[in-house]
């Protein structure tokens, strides 16, 4: 299986998850250097050479991606009057049409098997929007019409695609905002605290298992109760 993105953060939690479960394990990363305990490829998923290759790679020395979880994005957060064009066209190329990416390629051998799950990892603000990431926001919903038109095409095929959107979670990306603001954050969680990255993993896990074989099309939430209604 392959996690994009799956050097930090909720991508390494739901790396782990898996690999915990005994699964041989990829992981696409971008800089610095790979986790340890899983096959690292160096890709940069915006370069559609760079994907190629990694399949390759991964295909090479663990087989056919059976289970693609796609969760590299990036933020460029600025409000919609300072923000330039490459701002906004920069994170819908990582976050959108890099999904669109991997799992086109992830999607050639699964159809072969018969058989494939992939989840996308969204965002509560996809769905509920949030001033500063207009971006980031249409980005993550684009997710969603994704998804469900994947869910249409390729479920004759016993292909599932489903999506996950995290509320707050307590990774290096919320850890860098001020006290304050986390705090202000976590007032408008009705479960009053952030996610723990394994959390968000054990949903992924569940929607890639055999328990969830009749589930596609779904957006899962994991954001104690934030985007209730959403």
């Amino acid at each position: 299986m392959l996690v994009t993105g799956g050097n930090r953060g909720i991508g390494l939690a739901i790396a782990r998850a898996f690999a915990e479960g005994g699964d041989n394990v990829a992981v696409t990363y971008r800089s610095g250097e790979p986790p340890e305990g899983f096959l690292g490829v160096k890709c940069d998923i915006t370069e559609p050479e760079q994907v190629e290759q990694a399949y390759k790679e991964i295909e090479e020395k663990q087989g056919p991606v059976e289970v693609l979880v796609a969760n590299a994005g990036v933020t460029r957060d600025q409000l919609l009057l300072r923000m330039s064009e490459e701002d906004f066209t920069s994170v819908l190329d990582t976050n959108l049409t890099g999904a669109f990416r991997v799992v086109k390629r992830a999607s050639r051998g699964m159809l072969r098997a018969r058989k494939g799950r992939i989840v996308l990892i969204s965002s509560v603000v996809g769905l509920m929007g949030q001033a500063g990431q207009v971006n980031y926001a249409a980005s993550k919903a684009g997710l969603v019409g994704f998804a469900r038109s994947l869910s249409r095409e390729l479920g004759s095929r016993n292909i599932t695609c489903n999506v996950v959107a995290p509320g707050f979670v307590d990774t290096d990306m919320t850890r860098a905002l001020s006290d304050e603001q986390r705090a202000d954050f976590v007032k408008q969680v009705p479960l009053g605290r952030y996610a723990e990255p394994a959390e968000v993993a054990s949903s992924v896990r569940f929607l890639a298992s055999d328990e969830a074989a009749y589930i596609t099309g779904a957006v899962i939430p994991v954001d104690g109760g934030l985007g209730m209604g959403h």
